[in-house]
């Protein structure tokens, strides 16, 4: 469905997959389209499963400080200011539950937890923990390896679950009945990791937190995406937009499949409005 929305008030962008290419790097297209909507009076927004301490090099690339929706909708993180706003916190006993069942349904998982500070560089949080068996799906310089009952010995904005020889979707398989609604069951790659958070905490859910911040309707929303971490967002703004990259479960989500993220896909439905 390729139809003109109506101009939205209010812009949402997945970061990886999505508003960014294979370099991390946003195109001179992409970053032209999402300028012009700011000078217009919209609000964009970035809607990451990243923590607020990988916002940095995004807001670089743009150009521009927006606010950002991290960790999958557990924190509210204002880049202009290095504030965050608001989080969301599984506490200890969830996630020493957690880790229980996910360790006993698939073994050899390792476990790692996400924590949230009054800033992204709080020097006083220790921000990314894992134990001596999580395996990272991608760099991460600010891991700091601990025991396993240090990992779930402070609250966290979400437990991630690593076994590098499964499929994200097949863990998720597994584990969702198990876990039932005690949190929130998300992936953004399928090279083994499952993210946990609080229940009904989401990208949507951090999405219509910021809409409420800036007095915008859902209907008035664009937001884009390429992976499953993404679908809830995508199903709740007005228009929703997976990349020509996506994930099928986003595309299935999505009003609309744009361009992929190496072809300006952001840009191209920003366009319509902005140009």
């Amino acid at each position: 469905m390729t139809h003109l929305h109506p101009k939205p008030m209010l812009v949402a962008s997945d970061v990886d997959g999505t508003l960014i290419d294979h370099s991390d790097k946003i195109s001179a297209r992409t970053k032209a389209a999402v300028g012009a909507l700011v000078a217009d009076g919209a609000t964009f927004v970035l809607a990451t499963g990243r923590p607020p301490r990988w916002i940095d090099p995004v807001v670089s690339e743009l150009g521009y400080a927006p606010l950002a929706i991290c960790g999958n909708g557990a924190v509210i993180y204002d880049s202009a200011t290095d504030r965050v706003l608001s989080s969301h916190t599984l506490d200890v006993e969830t996630l020493s539950w957690l880790a229980e069942v996910a360790e006993h349904a698939l073994p050899g998982c390792g476990l790692a937890t996400e924590r949230v500070g009054a800033s992204a560089h709080d020097a006083v949080t220790q921000q990314f923990v894992s134990s001596p068996t999580y395996e990272h799906a991608w760099l991460n310089p600010d891991d700091t390896v601990v025991s396993h009952a240090e990992v779930i010995d402070s609250p966290a904005i979400k437990m991630l679950i690593r076994l590098s020889s499964a499929r994200s979707s097949d863990m998720r398989a597994v584990l969702a009945p198990l876990i039932g609604d005690r949190a929130e069951i998300t992936y953004s790659t399928e090279n083994g990791l499952i993210e946990l958070a609080v229940p009904r905490v989401t990208k949507a859910s951090g999405l219509a937190e910021v809409a409420r911040r800036i007095g915008a309707e859902h209907s008035s929303i664009v937001a884009f995406g390429d992976m499953p971490n993404d679908v809830p967002m995508l199903s709740m703004a007005g228009h929703g937009v997976a990349m020509g990259n996506a994930h099928p479960e986003a595309r299935a989500a999505a009003d609309e499949v744009t361009g992929s993220n190496i072809d300006h896909g952001v840009a191209m439905v920003l366009e319509r409005w902005w140009s």
